[in-house]
């Protein structure tokens, strides 16, 4: 692999004596073979670092797999490419698989699969087979490396939730949730409001989801344990989990980039690439999301990635498959949506400290050895068809140009 010198890029890593300070940097993909104020190396491809930002390696703490089991929409290798693309260093794989991740060997098929530079992180089962009826062995799967536990859309009854919360507190894990609660309209197919209304499609409320953040909450409370929403789209769900941390509760929560960027008035057009869960939210809620960003309240920006094939995804809006291809473009989604508001550094905590606090994970410091992600938020990003690095392309920004280049 060809060694690439950066020159005089800006380092963003508040655990590094490098931190705030322009260096030259020697890179070999992601490692960071070298650092100092001024490298002469005749063997690297030498690029100007001006308006680069170079971080600890950036985390995905919410992404999924096609492999094991469906293979032609998502293997382990279309996954690392995309998401080395999409400049991640970490992807935590939710057991959603076929079979699913709810034993110690499709942990083990997981973590096996990783590679220098880029860590595939298990994610175990909660329950047996995701049915919401039995605890998965969540011991046996963190011994053998899971670092959390969830059953990513599954319903988790609240007897099944309470038990999960208690177990994974004697493990010192955490459990992920996605708060949605299908006995409020469980066809819907996009967010409840005027747009819905207008396109004769039903409506997931808000209630869906907020109901389940209430719920959650009061049974951590009564539980203890560590609890983390993966996705959440609502103000009101902000405001449930700003008060919990003012509690002294330990909940933690994630934002979707799509979240940040589009709404439901993108639907308009039945574009079933907008279709996902949760819904996009209307252009209120998304504000809401973005100062719940701000203020500390939403620790995560997650992908949410979701490979689909053609069959799932091209048809019928009602019939398609919720989901979006989204992990190679999630930083330049959410910087595009962000940048307004919030400066570039506190971007990326989004995607360093964020996610290493919630899975409880050691972050590398930039330094000599250390896997890092380098980002230009000057530059701009041609999404295409054919540079496209995941099998699907089910993603509605194929076709756009977002701010900020990954290098």
């Amino acid at each position: 692999m060809m060694k690439v010198l950066l020159k005089s890029a800006l380092i963003y890593d508040p655990t590094s004596p490098h931190h705030g300070k322009k260096r030259d940097i020697l890179l070999q993909g992601n490692r960071l073979l070298s650092i100092a104020p001024e490298i002469l190396e005749t063997k690297a491809n030498i690029l100007s670092g001006k308006g680069c930002i170079v971080s600890r390696g950036w985390t995905d703490i919410a992404a999924r797999s096609g492999e094991p089991g469906s293979e032609y929409k998502e293997n382990f290798t279309s996954l690392r490419n995309a998401a080395r693309r999409g400049g991640f260093a970490r992807v935590a794989l939710l057991p959603s698989t076929f079979p699913v991740t709810d034993n110690k060997s499709a942990v083990r098929f997981i973590k096996e699969h990783s590679e220098p530079g880029l860590e595939l992180i298990p994610i175990g089962a909660l329950s047996q087979q995701l049915e919401g009826k039995q605890l998965a062995e969540m011991f046996d799967m963190q011994q053998a490396g899971a670092l959390a536990f969830s059953d990513d859309r599954g319903n988790i009854g609240t007897e099944l939730m309470c038990r999960a919360l208690e177990y994974s507190r004697n493990l010192n894990s955490v459990v992920m949730v996605l708060p949605w609660d299908r006995g409020l309209n469980g066809n819907g197919q996009m967010h409840e409001g005027p747009v819905s209304v207008s396109l004769g499609m039903k409506g997931i409320p808000n209630q869906a989801e907020e109901i389940r953040v209430q719920r959650d909450i009061e049974l951590l409370r009564y539980c203890g344990g560590r609890l983390h929403f993966m996705l959440i789209s609502t103000g009101r769900s902000v405001e449930l989990i700003r008060k919990a941390k003012r509690d002294g509760l330990q909940v933690t929560c994630g934002v979707s980039a799509h979240q940040l960027l589009f709404s439901d008035e993108h639907l308009t057009g039945f574009d079933s690439n907008f279709k996902v869960i949760p819904p996009l939210r209307s252009k209120e809620e998304r504000k809401a999301l973005i100062a719940g960003l701000k203020d500390g309240t939403i620790d995560v920006i997650a992908s949410d990635h979701c490979p689909e094939d053609v069959e799932h995804k091209v048809r019928e809006f009602e019939d398609a498959n919720f989901g979006i291809s989204s992990i190679e473009s999630t930083f330049c989604t959410a910087y595009t949506a962000l940048e307004k508001y919030m400066t570039a550094e506190e971007i990326i905590e989004k995607f360093t400290t964020g996610p290493e606090r919630t899975l409880g994970l050691q972050g590398q410091s930039v330094g000599e050895g250390a896997h890092v992600s380098v980002f230009n938020p000057e530059s701009n990003t041609e999404f295409t068809s054919a540079t496209w690095m995941s099998k699907s392309k089910n993603s509605p920004v194929i076709g756009m140009s977002l701010r900020g280049e990954v290098y």
